[in-house]
This record gives structure tokens, C-alpha cells and sequence, in this order.
């Protein structure tokens, strides 16, 4: 099928739009006279071009539509494979000089759709003067693109080229090229490691046969002006490996002497103001080490010791490397002897190379400062790590929505409670961006205010949403707020649009909690209500977020009953007299997680509940009188004796003495008094009186003041709750 030209503008001078090769072409070539014979691209039976013509290495162009006029019959030669478009035979004499940068190492994948691959191979390049019979060489000469065909001779030297040596970059599109694909490799790399070893890999064995790169340390980030002396430290070096990998036509290169390549590069050099060094560094353009200066800068930058090891002539490049607004280390690109030397050109590429590799690892470093701010926010506004409460175990875990958002607007929470009770909250701001983190910050500050002050579960989240709508009309969340007594055993429970939360008896048997739904914080104008549920002691409180249940292929009540399931077939495993081990049972949790499951933050609480036994607690109310403590002293005598806990009962008196002491004497009702044994012993009063006591030191004409002083010293802690009907004073003490 003939072809025939679609427009009849006149292509710019030098190049033929239609020819793949056209950006490649070198030698931009004048059109000829109007009906000139033209010779055609590889076509059949054409002749060389007569004496005083164009020299074969330039090819020439014709106008459209000349050519079908010429020779309507003729077929222009088809692409080759893969997008590789034919090359002109390098060695014909009289053709454009070609740059013998070497173009081997370069992986397909690091070529793009429509480019050609510059490995060192000779196979799958198809050269239009071949010796085949459509092309327009002699008949009988020899094909390059043969794989049984003799190496192509070097154009400097008149040589075969040797088999393992590396096929040299033959024109100035073969460089570009190579930038291309080495430009998107450093680009894949997110942090600074990747973006290094990008560099490393992408430049060895396709422009040099080594590479040293020197970083800054530390490295500034950002606009911060960097402190003291400017220091290199050499961060990764890379030389060709022993074996290279020959699929795809790529021939292994020559190993270079250990002693030339594998001993170049100090780990640490600071670079001395006014050195040369600093000088090159300052130039910012890369310079070949064979200059003067170069070579002055080289012993400062790989030690006294190692210069001797470079290679002769023009076979290494010192690149410095220059961020955004500072040098922030520099780059070596070395080759061996037996490797043609570099060329004034490939200090262009050297040049990109260093550029895209230096703002490269400028943003990897901004990036890696985001990272660390972003881990920091989300650790503080966590709990670092969970109380240990009486009676209760706890076990909690958290997953970002993404990597690259490490941050969310879901948290979770145990705080502990006057009485050895424990809040357990867990929420869900909208969103998971650092405007959702810093909203379910102030929400959990909120929520441990609140609990402080011993509020009901409802009343909690009624404040909760007073403080979202101060924080703006839009500052939407979800919560669910419960509160567990180890000595009732029961917990109350008050939700605010929240998932409910799953009971895992000990038996195995799974249930969804009926809690009543209520309203988002932040919603206003709302009640919320509180129920009141068994908690028996083994079973398994489980708390979580929306994250957790519901995914673009889930809807939350399918989510919800698959977590049921999954709770109850890993209690089995364990056996129906005992409990899964909480941190196993989170880590089962999380796996029922797919692929396509991770559409939002997840958190996760798990509470074990233990409770304490009746016959742990001994509870007293006593009358506000003169008498009282005495009173309160003999009970808790008793207590102990009964609990074999005799060895306390000295400092138990004389704390209980004081405690029961301050409270009678501002108390308008009964007293509580309460012992529990538990890991420690813990002594509880309390008063309607609101106001907290506080320590201080008493002075030496002082009748009182003394009591807080000895509970602060002989107890193991102690601390005082406001209530809404008063407060509760109490102290621990170590058993045994």
C-alpha cells in the first residue's frame, strides 16, 4: 500500500515530521532543488548519493508529496519493534561524529513507550544501510543487526568493538534519552534512600563504572539555615557487579580492578572555608577531575590516602550537588581504563543528573519532616501508653487511613475513675487530615475533664457537643462513651452516632450490644441516653471505629456482623474456660481487614474484664462524729486480719486515722469508707464536702495540717476526685 502525504505545508528545514528518527537527526540538511531526485529512507534499489552531495551520515527529507511523484510505489520502512526506530550505521565514513558515552545498564522498564532502550546490546537495532535486501548497502555486507554478525568498529578508533564492552552513546538523542529514563527513575523515589539508590542504579553501568554520593550531615530542611562547619558524609556507592544480567541483549561489561574503583571515597570530610573544595562546591557546575581545581578538591573530599586510585584522564566527573537554595553534598561518576572517557557533553548530563538528584532529595527531606511532625501529632494526641486500672486489662491499636496520611481524626481512651472504675471512650472525627487531628485532640482533652468530674456517661456527651459546636458549625464526630465498675460488674454505656460495641462472653458466644444509637457530636439540640448492661467478669469489651466495619465494599452492618463472627470462631480456638489473650485477639481482628477495606482510620480498644470479688471489698459508712475514726480504725483492722494483711495494719490505721479525720470534720453526712484488695490496697473516703484538699507544709506552732504530709509519705500514691456529690480521697499501698 502506497503511502500518501495527508498535508502539503512545508516541513521545518533538517527534518521530516513523518520519519521516527527526525529528533534525532544531528545535521539539519537544506532541501534540495524542486525535482531533485530523493533518495528514500532504506527503500529498495536506491544508490549511494553522488560526489559532492550529502554525506551518507545525514539523511535528507523530502517534501511531501515529492516522493509519491518520484516513486509512487515505494514503501517507507515500518518502525522496528518495542518503538525503536532505525538507526544509521555509525561507521560509514563521512558520517555525524557520535557521542561514545557509554549506554549500556538501562533496563526496559526504565524506557518509556515509543523510546529506545540505550543497552549496550546490538540486538533489536535495525540500521536502514544494512546489508539486507531492502536496504540501499551493498549486497553482501555484513547486517549489525545480526546477532552472528562482526562487532561494529569504533568510529574513533577504527576497532571492533570488544564483547563485553559497553556499546557507547552514538548521538545526542541516545543522552537524552538516557536523562529521561534516569530523571524517572530518581523521581520514583519518595524518601531520601530511594531517591539515592535511584541515582545509583540508574547511572551504573549506563554512564560510568562507579559512583560515590556525598550528602550533607545533617541535611537542612527546608529554610533553616544550617549550624556549624559543612560536613560530607559519603551516604552510598555503587560500581558494576560482578555478574550483569544478558536478557534483552545486554552484554556484561568488563569488571574494573579492585584497587581502582572498589577503594576511592572517605566516609566523613568537612569542608574547610576557602578550600578548594569549597570552591568547587561553590561553582555548582559539575568539572571534570583531570581541571586543576578538581583535582586540588579531590584529596580533601576522599582523603590524603585514596586519590591515588582515580583513574586517569577524563574518567571521572565531580558533580556538586545543589538543593533549592544550598549545596548539600556533591556526586563522583567514575570510569575505568578500559572505558572510553567522558566527554564535554556528558558533563550536561552529569549536570541533570545532579539537579533532578539534588531537589529530589530536598523534597524528600521536607517530606520525611512532614512525615516525623505528622508521627508526632498522632502519638501525643494518643495515649502513649493505656493505665493499668484495678480489675480491668486493656489492649488498643491503630491504623492510619494511608502511609502518606499518617494522621486521623479517630481516637480511643481509658481513664481511670474514682472507686476503680474506668472510663473507656473511643470517637471519630470526619476526616483524616491534620484538621481532624487537631479537633479530636480537643475533643479528647474535653472528655477527660469530663470524666474527671465523675459525670454520667450522657452528660459526658451532652458537653461533648456543646464544645464541637464552639469549635465550629461543621466539627462533626461520633462517640461512644462507657463507663465499667469491677465491683457492680456492670457497665453503662451512652452512644452518639457510634457503631456499637461487641461482647465477647466467655463461653465464645459474640454479641452486638444494643445501645441506642443517638446523635453525631456536634449536631446540637440532642439528649443522649444511657443504659446500664452486665459486664461478667472474663468477658471482652470490644470498642472501635467506623474504619474498622465499613468499606466501599461493605456496608457497616455487614461489617459489624463479620467482626461478630470473627470474635466468636477465634474464641473457640482458645477453648470455652478461657479467654483469647487480648493483644492475639486485636491482631485477629485487624486481619479480617481486605484490600480494598482501608478507606478510613481505625481504631480499636479491647477490654478484659476481671472485676473484684465480693470478698475483696469491705464498704463502711460512718457517721460524721468525734468517734469516727476510731471506729474507722478497728474496721479496717478487722479487714486486714481477715485478708491475712497484718503487716499493714500500722500505717492502714494511721491513714485511715488522718483521712477519716479531715472528712468528719467539714462533713455534713455519713461517710464512705471502702478497702479493696486487689494487686495492691487501696483505701477509699468519701464526703459530700466539694472542695479538694490540698499539701503543704505545716509550721512548727501549727496544731494541723500534718495528715495530708504522712499519706504523701508513707502511701505508694494517693490523690483526691471531685464528684458531683462531692469527692473521694484515696491511697494505695503495696501488699506484702
Amino acid at each position: 500500500m502506497t503511502e500518501h502525504p495527508t498535508s502539503f505545508d512545508r516541513p521545518s528545514t533538517g527534518a521530516d515530521p513523518t520519519d521516527p528518527r527526525g529528533a534525532l537527526l544531528r545535521t539539519p540538511v537544506p532541501p534540495r532543488a524542486s525535482g531533485s531526485a530523493l533518495p528514500a529512507q532504506g527503500g529498495t534499489g536506491q544508490s549511494p548519493p553522488a560526489a559532492g552531495e550529502d554525506s551518507p551520515g545525514a539523511f535528507e527529507h523530502s517534501q511531501p508529496g515529492a516522493e509519491q511523484a518520484a516513486e509512487p510505489d515505494t514503501h517507507r520502512p515500518r518502525p522496528t519493534s518495542e518503538g525503536v526506530p532505525a538507526q544509521p550505521d555509525g561507521g560509514q565514513p563521512g558520517g555525524a561524529p557520535s557521542d561514545d558515552t557509554s549506554s549500556a545498564g538501562v533496563t526496559p522498564a526504565d524506557v518509556a513507550p515509543g523510546e529506545v532502550s540505550t543497552g549496550g546490546g546490538q540486538a533489536g537495532l535495525v540500521r536502514p544501510n544494512s546489508g539486507s535486501p531492502d536496504s540501499g548497502a551493498p549486497a553482501g555486507a555484513p547486517d549489525p543487526g545480526r546477532r552472528d554478525a562482526p562487532p561494529d568498529p569504533d568510529r574513533r578508533t577504527g576497532q571492533p568493538t570488544a564483547p563485553g564492552r559497553p556499546t557507547p552513546m552514538r548521538r545526542d538523542g541516545d543522552r537524552l534519552r538516557f536523562v529521561g529514563a534516569a530523571t524517572r527513575r530518581i523521581a520514583r523515589g519518595m524518601d531520601l534512600d530511594e531517591i539515592v539508590m535511584g541515582l545509583c542504579r540508574a547511572t551504573v553501568p549506563t554512564f560510568a563504572d562507579a559512583i560515590l554520593v556525598y550528602l550533607r550531615e545533617p541535611l537542612p530542611v527546608g529554610d533553616e539555615r544550617p549550624t556549624g562547619p559543612l560536613v560530607l558524609r559519603l551516604r552510598r556507592t555503587d560500581r558494576i557487579p560482578a555478574e550483569r544480567d544478558t536478557e534483552g541483549g545486554f552484554t556484561p561489561a568488563p569488571q574494573p580492578e579492585p584497587s581502582e574503583l572498589e577503594t576511592v571515597g572517605a566516609e566523613l570530610c568537612e569542608v574547610r572555608p576557602g578550600s578548594a573544595l569549597a570552591e568547587v562546591l561553590r561553582g555548582v557546575r559539575p568539572v571534570f577531575t583531570d581541571t586543576p581545581a578538581a583535582r586540588a578538591a579531590l584529596p580533601e573530599l576522599l582523603g590524603e590516602e585514596r586519590d591515588f586510585a582515580l583513574p586517569d584522564g577524563r574518567r571521572a566527573i565531580l558533580a556538586p550537588l545543589r538543593g533549592r537554595r544550598r549545596v548539600i553534598g556533591a556526586a563522583l561518576f567514575l570510569r575505568g581504563p578500559e572505558r572510553i572517557a567522558f566527554e564535554a557533553d556528558d558533563l550536561l548530563v552529569a549536570a541533570q543528573l545532579a539537579t533532578h538528584s539534588a531537589l529530589g532529595i530536598d523534597k524528600a527531606v521536607l517530606y520525611g519532616r512532614e512525615a516525623y511532625i505528622a508521627d508526632e501529632l498522632q502519638r501525643t494526641m494518643l495515649p502513649e501508653n493505656l493505665p493499668r486500672c484495678t480489675g480491668v486489662r486493656l489492649a488498643s491499636r491503630y491504623l492510619p487511613a494511608a502511609e502518606t496520611a499518617r494522621v486521623g481524626g479517630d481516637w480511643y481512651d481509658a481513664i481511670p475513675l474514682p472507686g476503680s472504675r474506668v472510663a473507656l471512650v473511643v470517637g471519630d472525627v470526619m476526616g483524616h487530615s491534620m484538621t481532624s487531628a487537631a479537633i479530636m485532640g480537643q475533643l479528647r482533652t474535653t472528655a477527660q475533664t469530663l470524666a474527671g468530674l465523675d459525670l454520667p456517661p450522657q452528660e459526658v456527651l451532652h458537653h461533648l457537643d456543646e464544645q464541637a459546636q464552639r469549635l465550629g458549625t461543621d466539627r462533626m464526630a461520633t462517640c461512644l462513651y462507657a463507663v465499667y465498675d469491677p465491683v457492680a460488674h456492670r457497665i453503662t454505656v451512652a452512644n452518639a452516632g457510634h457503631p456499637p460495641p461487641v461482647l465477647l462472653h466467655l463461653g465464645g458466644h459474640a454479641e452486638v450490644l444494643r445501645v441506642p444509637a443517638g446523635a453525631p457530636i456536634g449536631v446540637g439540640g440532642v439528649d443522649f441516653e444511657a443504659v446500664e448492661l452486665d459486664a461478667p467478669a472474663g468477658a471482652t469489651l470490644l470498642l472501635y471505629t467506623d474504619g474498622l466495619v465499613e468499606s466501599r465494599l461493605r456496608d457497616v452492618w455487614t461489617g459489624i456482623e463479620q467482626l461478630r463472627e470473627r470474635l466468636a470462631a477465634t474464641a473457640q480456638l482458645t477453648g470455652p474456660d478461657h479467654p483469647p489473650p487480648l493483644e492475639a485477639l486485636c491482631d485477629e481482628v485487624l486481619d479480617m481487614l481486605g484490600p480494598g477495606d482501608r478507606d478510613d482510620d481505625i481504631a480499636l480498644l479491647a477490654a478484659r474484664f476481671d472485676g473484684i470479688a465480693p470478698s475483696d471489698v469491705s464498704y463502711w459508712f460512718l457517721d460524721p462524729e468525734d468517734a469516727a475514726p476510731g471506729k474507722a480504725r478497728r474496721l479496717a483492722r478487722r479487714a486486714l486480719a481477715r485478708w491475712g494483711m497484718e503487716d499493714l495494719t500500722d500505717a492502714v490505721e494511721l491513714l485511715v486515722s488522718e483521712v477519716v479525720t479531715n472528712a468528719v470534720r467539714y462533713a455534713s453526712k455519713p461517710v464512705t469508707l471502702r478497702l479493696l484488695r486487689t494487686d495492691v490496697l487501696r483505701c477509699e473516703v468519701g464526703d459530700d464536702v466539694p472542695q479538694l484538699p490540698r499539701l503543704r507544709q505545716a509550721r512548727a506552732t501549727d496544731e494541723g495540717g500534718r495528715g495530708l504530709y504522712l499519706v504523701n509519705r508513707l502511701a505508694r500514691r494517693w490523690g483526691a476526685t471531685r464528684l458531683s456529690t462531692g469527692k473521694v480521697v484515696w491511697f494505695e499501698l503495696n501488699r506484702g
